[in-house]
């Protein structure tokens, strides 16, 4: 039997024993009342966890990607115009997601690390009129965490459909949907939610599913709100077969997150960033992400000279601890270590310890036991 392996890829996270708990149970009808009652409970809870009172949730079969091209396909017209703040890889496939459905769109890069200013948004608004605009909140590549909540101070006094993809961010960055007038945050599940890949999820305001209505037809079936919007509003009812395990396992992570309360989860997800943050920087290793726009989620990280990526990514696999490489144009410069979910203390100590184990096999100099020190000095506070 292979030996588990922590796993601090940035998504899918590790799973609670609560979450697993529920995921290996038998499969139970999906009109059952039973998967019903849990089913409104997850579609509530994911409301409460992106402070939105009014709007309505979807949880559906699929990916981040689907939940990408579901948010796009309902918000905007055939004749309509997208603008994308692309920080990195996924504010570039939402791009191509535009593409591939024949939208028009403006591309807004910043330099990879970095994220788009506000300013930058406000000179574009005043320029073209845009029927929806689209962030990324975080960037799974790149590590760039946008200001999303200073976009939408620019877009109050516009009529633009405001669409963030929370995927690296939803359930461990904050996100206040009514506050900051968003109209649909898409995210999944295997990210701060700590549940397997297997769910796309949607919260929508008023605003943005009365902007769906206006709309005479989409290019979609399966991805049109309002063919599941009946089943959203009562589960009970058929429009395709529901992941049952899967929405009930997500159902009980929901749980777990609002009875940790969400300003605390929010606390803790940047206490761990700046502990592993800590311990990375006393074993001199520098980050890509500049620092203004460092994510609490993951660690998008530099290697030193004398690391190989390979190398060292198949050492701390050995020693128990699985990251990820680089993607695009980090490829073999950097390895990036998710830090989101309900990763423990412990697990944090364990990493980091396996690190230090892996650097001491590859002969990288460094003063023993340096790094777990700086962690625990910023956990103990």
């Amino acid at each position: 039997m292979q030996t588990e392996k922590l796993l601090l890829i940035p998504g899918p996270t590790p799973i609670h024993p609560r979450i697993l708990n529920s995921l290996s149970s038998p499969t139970i009808s999906h009109v059952s009342p039973i998967f019903v009652a849990e089913f409104k409970e997850a579609l509530s809870n994911l409301k409460k966890i992106v402070f939105c009172k009014d709007g309505e949730p979807f949880i559906v079969a699929g990916t981040g990607t689907l939940a990408m091209e579901m948010a796009l396909l309902n918000s905007v017209d055939k004749g309509g115009k997208i603008l994308v703040l692309s920080q990195g890889y996924f504010g570039q496939r939402m791009a191509q997601i535009a593409e591939a459905f024949g939208l028009k769109y403006d591309l807004i890069e910043c330099e990879w690390g970095k994220a788009v200013l506000p300013e930058v948004l406000e000179k574009s608004l005043s320029e073209t009129k845009y029927e929806a605009v689209v962030s990324t909140h975080v960037d799974t590549c790149t590590g760039g965490c946008a200001p999303v909540k200073d976009y939408a101070e620019v877009l109050k006094n516009h009529e633009s459909i405001y669409i963030i993809d929370g995927v690296c961010a939803t359930g461990g960055i904050e996100e206040r949907m009514d506050d900051w007038n968003v109209d649909v945050i898409l995210t999944a599940a295997q990210k701060c939610f700590g549940v397997p890949p297997g769910l796309a999820m949607l919260v929508v305001s008023k605003k943005g599913l009365e902007k769906r209505k206006t709309l005479k037809a989409i290019p979609a079936f399966y991805s049109d709100w309002l063919r599941w919007l009946p089943i959203m509003k009562d589960p009970s009812k058929y429009f395709s077969t529901p992941c049952v395990n899967e929405i009930r396992a997500f159902c009980e992570s929901t749980k777990i997150v609002l009875e940790e309360g969400l300003e605390k989860r929010f606390s803790r997800h940047a206490l761990m960033a700046r502990a592993i943050r800590a311990a990375l920087i006393e074993l001199g290793f520098t980050f890509f992400t500049e620092k203004p726009f460092l994510a609490d989620t993951l660690s998008v990280v530099n290697y030193p000279e004398g690391i190989e990526d390979t190398s060292f990514r198949t050492l701390y696999y050995e020693n128990g601890v699985v990251v990820a490489g680089g993607l695009g144009e980090t490829t073999g410069r950097v390895f990036r270590l998710g830090h989101m979910g309900n990763i423990s203390v412990s697990q944090v100590y364990f990493a980091l310890e396996a690190l230090e184990k892996t650097l001491s096999a590859l002969e990288y100099k460094f003063d023993p036991g340096s790094g777990l020190k700086a962690a625990k000095t910023v956990l103990r506070g």
